[in-house]
C-alpha cells in the first residue's frame, strides 16, 4: 500500500482550545487493485471507448441534422466535454481511486449524493455492453442470417443470435477476469486497429473524392441549412456527446495505473483532443465525399440503402471496394472493443458503490488479480437480462443516451466544494480561476441535458426514480445495518432541485418534444441561471471539512 498525499500535523486549533483536523487527508490506494496500465494504455481506454460502434454512423447523422455545420457540432462537443472533463482531471489526481466518478461526490456531500449520480451512471455503463455486442453480431448477420431477423422494421436478435451476444460478453468477462494488465494488451492492439482503420478512411476520401462546394453552396442550403438550433440540438441527437463520454476511462482506472499525477490527466485530456481532432476529419472527409447526386433533395433527406453503413457504401461508390471490405470488418471489431472496454469499467463503478456503503459490501470483493469479481459477475448477469426486453440496437440506444447526459455533471461541483473542504489538500493538477472552470463545466453539462429534449429526459429522471427505490430497499434489508452509510440529506438534497429543474427546463423547453415555452436563446440563457443557481446551492450544502475527511478515510478501510 502507498501514499501519495503525506500526513500533516493537525491545523491550528479553533474553538475553545479544541484542535481541527487537519484539511487534507492521507490517500491510500484501494488494497488489491493493480497499477498495472501505462500512460498510453490509460489514454488508450479512453480512445478505444470513445471510438466504439458511433463513428461508422456519426458523421452521416450529424450531417442529416445540421448539414455542413456539422463540424462545429463535433468541435463544439470536444470543447464542452474538456470543460467537463478538465474538472475529473484534477480530482482524479487529487484521489486516484478506481470508480471515482461515484465516489467523488460521495466525498463533498454524502452518500445520498454518491448514489443519485453512481446509479444512472452504472446502468448506463452496464446497457453499453450488450449494445456494443449487438452492434457487431448485427453487422454479422448480413453473412450470418440466422443471427437476426426483422420486426415491425427494426433488426432484433433471434434466439441463436442471442446466445451469440452471451457468449461474447462472455469472453469479453474472462478476459477482465484475469486483470487490467491482460485486459490492457488487448485493448492496445484493438485501439490501434481502430485509429488506423479511421485514418485510413480518411486519407482515401480525402484522395479519391473532394467537392469543397458540398461546404457552401447554396444549391444545398449553404453551410448550415437548418439553422443555428441544430447544431446544438444534434450534440446529443446525432450521438456526438455520446461519443465523447469515454474520457471517463482515465478516471476510472485512476487507482491502476503506474503514474496517476501524469498519466490521469494526459489520458482524460488527451483522449478528447486525439478523437476530437478525428472525428473533424472524418466529417470533413465524409462531406467532401459525397456523390453530389445524393444532395439533390437536401442534407435532411441524405439516405443509404447499402446494409454495410454510409462510409462502406461511399466506399464502393468511389470503387474501393477493398476500403468497404476493411470497414465492414471493422464494423465488428470497433464495438466489440468498446464492449470489453465497458466490462471493465461497470465493476468498478458497483465497487465503488460497496466502498461508500450504498451497495451490498461482496460487490467490493477482489480476486488474486485484483479485479472485484462479484461486481464483473453481476454486471454480466445484468448486461445478459438486457437483451430480453431490449434485443436490438436501436431499441437500446435510447436508453443509453438518457443514461449518459448526466454522467459527469456533479464533478464540477465536487471541485468547487472540495476547494473549501480541504483546501490544504495536495493538488497535482489544479485548474486555475478559482469556480470559472467548475462553472463552465457545469452550465455545458446542463446545457447538454436541456438540449437532449424531454422525449429522452424523461426516461432519465425515471430511472434515477426507481434507483431511490432500490437505495431505499438496500437500506430495509442489509443484513449488517451497522456498515450503511448516513445518507446525508441536509448536504444531497440539492441534487433534487437540480434535477427537478432540469425536469421542468425540459418539458418547457425547445428541443425533443418540449413544449417550447422559452424558444431558442431565451432558453439557454434560463438554463445557464439555472445552473449557476445550483452550482452555489451546491456548494453550500457541502459537508464539513471534518465529514469530507472522514468520507474519504471510510472508503479506504481495508476489510
Amino acid at each position: 500500500m502507498s501514499t501519495i498525499n503525506p500526513p500533516t500535523p493537525g491545523a491550528a486549533a479553533s474553538g475553545a482550545g479544541r484542535p481541527s483536523r487537519p484539511m487534507r487527508v492521507d490517500v491510500r490506494n484501494d488494497k488489491g487493485l493493480k497499477r498495472d496500465i501505462g500512460k498510453i494504455g490509460l489514454l488508450f481506454t479512453g480512445v478505444g471507448s470513445i471510438i466504439g460502434s458511433g463513428w461508422l454512423f456519426g458523421a452521416f447523422n450529424a450531417s442529416v441534422m445540421v448539414g455542413p455545420a456539422s463540424l462545429i457540432s463535433w468541435a463544439l462537443g470536444a470543447v464542452m466535454m474538456i470543460f467537463v472533463a478538465l474538472n475529473y482531471a484534477e480530482l482524479g489526481v487529487m484521489f486516484p481511486v478506481a470508480g471515482g466518478v461515484i465516489r467523488f461526490p460521495h466525498f463533498s456531500f454524502g452518500s445520498f449524493a454518491s448514489f443519485t449520480s453512481g446509479w444512472i451512471t452504472w446502468l448506463s455503463v452496464a446497457a453499453t455492453v450488450p449494445i456494443e455486442v449487438m452492434a457487431a453480431v448485427q453487422y454479422a448477420s448480413s453473412y450470418l442470417p440466422w443471427l437476426m431477423h426483422t420486426v415491425d422494421d427494426v433488426a432484433v436478435l433471434t434466439g441463436p443470435g442471442i446466445a451469440v451476444s452471451i457468449a461474447l460478453m462472455l469472453v469479453f468477462s474472462i478476459i477482465n477476469l484475469y486483470g487490467v494488465s491482460l485486459f490492457a494488451r488487448f485493448n492496445n492492439v484493438l485501439v490501434w486497429w481502430k485509429l488506423a482503420v479511421i485514418l485510413l478512411v480518411i486519407v482515401v476520401f480525402f484522395a479519391l473524392a473532394f467537392n469543397p462546394g458540398h461546404f457552401t453552396s447554396q444549391q444545398f442550403g449553404g453551410f448550415a441549412p437548418n439553422g443555428v438550433a441544430p447544431i446544438l440540438a444534434a450534440l446529443p441527437a446525432a450521438g456526438i456527446v455520446f461519443s465523447y463520454l469515454g474520457f471517463r476511462q482515465g478516471v476510472e482506472f485512476a487507482g491502476e495505473t503506474t503514474n496517476p499525477q501524469k498519466n490521469v490527466p494526459f489520458a482524460v485530456i488527451g483522449s478528447i483532443l486525439v478523437t476530437g481532432l478525428i472525428y473533424i476529419l472524418l466529417q470533413a472527409a465524409f462531406i467532401g465525399a459525397l456523390p453530389t447526386d445524393l444532395l439533390k433533395d437536401g442534407w435532411a433527406n441524405l439516405a443509404f440503402t447499402n446494409d454495410a453503413g454510409p462510409l462502406a457504401e461511399i466506399s464502393l461508390l468511389l470503387g474501393a471496394v477493398w476500403l468497404a471490405i476493411i470497414l465492414y470488418g471493422d464494423a465488428i471489431i470497433s464495438p466489440a472493443d468498446t464492449g470489453l472496454i465497458y466490462t471493465a469499467l461497470a465493476p468498478r463503478l458497483s465497487y465503488s458503490q460497496a466502498k461508500v456503503g450504498n451497495a451490498p459490501r461482496a460487490l467490493a470483493k477482489l480476486n488474486k488479480h485484483g479485479v472485484p469479481w462479484v461486481s464483473l459477475l453481476v454486471v454480466f448477469i445484468v448486461s445478459c437480462i438486457m437483451f430480453l426486453p431490449f434485443p436490438s440496437w436501436a431499441k437500446l440506444v435510447g436508453f443509453i443516451t438518457s443514461g449518459t447526459v448526466l454522467s459527469f455533471a456533479t464533478g464540477p461541483v465536487v471541485v468547487a466544494a472540495l476547494r473549501r473542504q480541504l483546501p490544504e489538500q495536495e493538488r497535482p493538477f489544479k485548474l486555475p480561476g478559482g469556480d470559472v472552470l467548475p462553472i463552465i463545466g457545469f452550465v455545458c453539462a446542463n446545457l447538454i441535458v436541456y438540449w437532449t429534449g424531454w422525449e429522452t429526459n424523461w426516461k432519465l429522471f425515471l430511472a434515477v426514480a426507481i434507483g431511490y427505490v432500490v437505495m431505499i430497499a438496500h437500506h430495509i434489508f442489509a443484513k449488517d445495518k451497522s456498515r450503511l452509510p448516513d445518507l446525508k440529506m441536509r448536504s444531497g438534497w440539492w441534487m433534487i432541485l437540480w434535477m427537478a429543474g432540469l425536469v421542468v427546463l425540459s418539458l418547457i423547453g425547445h428541443y425533443g418534444g418540449g413544449l417550447d415555452l422559452m424558444g431558442f436563446i431565451v432558453g439557454e440563457i434560463v438554463t445557464v441561471i439555472f445552473s449557476i443557481i445550483v452550482f452555489y446551492v451546491g456548494i453550500a450544502c457541502r459537508l464539513t471539512p471534518e465529514e469530507a475527511v472522514e468520507a474519504v478515510e471510510q472508503t479506504q478501510i481495508d476489510d
